[in-house]
């Protein structure tokens, strides 16, 4: 039985979620989460038993000292609300927590009782994969739902896709039969570089919320973060030259991808959200664009020195298939 004492009740909840683990490619997804609760000081209301959901070998809890007690934090996913002021305030429900490790069925009721007694109009799931994308490159972020009406008044795209899912596609399948409107959004980080943090793809990630529910999310550190990102990877990729001739294929394969949508459509959308953000004041791998796992880099060479694998060759404009992202699982 769900019991939400002390929680008030909420204006035009939008229930915001991310999970630790396969679907969370240089903690991309879950440190934007964080960062949310962070910077609107959220409140935990409530948790999921730990026992129901995780295998502790897998998952460990861990030891901590407080005022010379010693005390044990154990690995489960915890809900926070927020209030963001302005001049159409509203609530975000915030879910944060780790992939579970078994009754994952049972997860997603339980999340979703907590959606249906809360009032929660939209989940939107946040995930990161890995993917063929250069790190010099704006992260491209897709956004999907199963529901082709939510697609069309929302300009998502209605997910394809068929293979390995993790508990963002499961979440979302879920959030669907329960007649729960839902949304995923997916960050590609470069395989190269998957080691977390990746402020870059985080600060994407709500850059692309915040456009989706219109509202202002702070930003905080995570733009200076983001450039101290880029150009330490710069610095390294710069220091091998195998690299650094990877990275300018991915470029140049990415460029060529995007050719077709330089239009003045585009980019006058883009100055528009310019301007209106500038006015306003785990083990197992990571999901990757075809559902599979992958590391960071293979090591194939006798010194045992971090080799990326071959690019695919650049594909000419107008090709039907667009960049790691455009396939990101559900």
């Amino acid at each position: 039985m769900i019991e939400l004492e002390g929680v008030p009740e909420l204006i035009d909840p939008v229930m915001v979620a991310a999970f630790e683990g396969w679907n969370d490619a240089g903690d991309a997804a879950s440190t934007a989460v964080a960062h949310l609760e962070r910077e609107w000081k959220g409140e935990v209301f409530a948790a999921l038993d730990a026992e129901d959901y995780y295998d502790f070998q897998v998952n460990r809890p861990t030891v901590f000292m407080e005022g010379g007690v010693r005390k044990i934090t154990w690995p489960t996913t915890r809900l926070s609300v927020v209030r963001v002021g302005g001049d159409k305030p509203r609530d975000l429900v915030l879910v944060r927590g780790i992939e579970p490790s078994m009754r994952w069925r049972s997860f997603c009721n339980e999340l979703l009782g907590f959606a249906h007694e809360l009032g929660v109009e939209l989940v939107v799931i946040l995930g990161a994969l890995l993917g063929d994308t250069p790190h010099t490159r704006p992260v491209p972020v897709s956004g999907v739902t199963s529901d082709a009406d939510l697609a069309r008044r929302m300009n998502l795209e209605e997910t394809k896709y068929e293979g390995p899912t993790g508990i963002v596609g499961v979440l979302q399948e879920a959030c669907t039969h329960a007649g729960v409107p839902a949304v995923s959004l997916w960050a590609a980080v470069p395989h190269y570089v998957s080691q977390p943090p990746n402020p870059k793809a985080t600060l994407a990630l709500l850059n692309r919320l915040e456009d989706l529910l219109d509202l202002r999310i702070p930003q905080g550190e995570l733009p200076e973060d983001a450039r101290a990102w880029q150009t330490g990877v710069d610095q390294l990729a710069a220091e091998d030259s195998e690299v650094a001739e990877y990275v300018q294929t991915l470029e140049e394969a990415r460029d060529t991808a995007e050719l077709p949508e330089a239009s003045g459509e585009a980019i006058a959308r883009e100055f528009e959200r310019y301007l209106r953000r500038r006015d306003v004041g785990g083990p197992g791998g990571h999901a990757t664009a075809d559902g599979s796992d992958s590391g960071p880099f293979r090591r194939d060479t006798p010194s045992g020195r971090t080799r990326p694998p071959k690019p695919p060759k650049p594909e000419a404009p107008g090709a039907s298939e667009g960049d790691e992202a455009d396939n990101p699982e559900d």
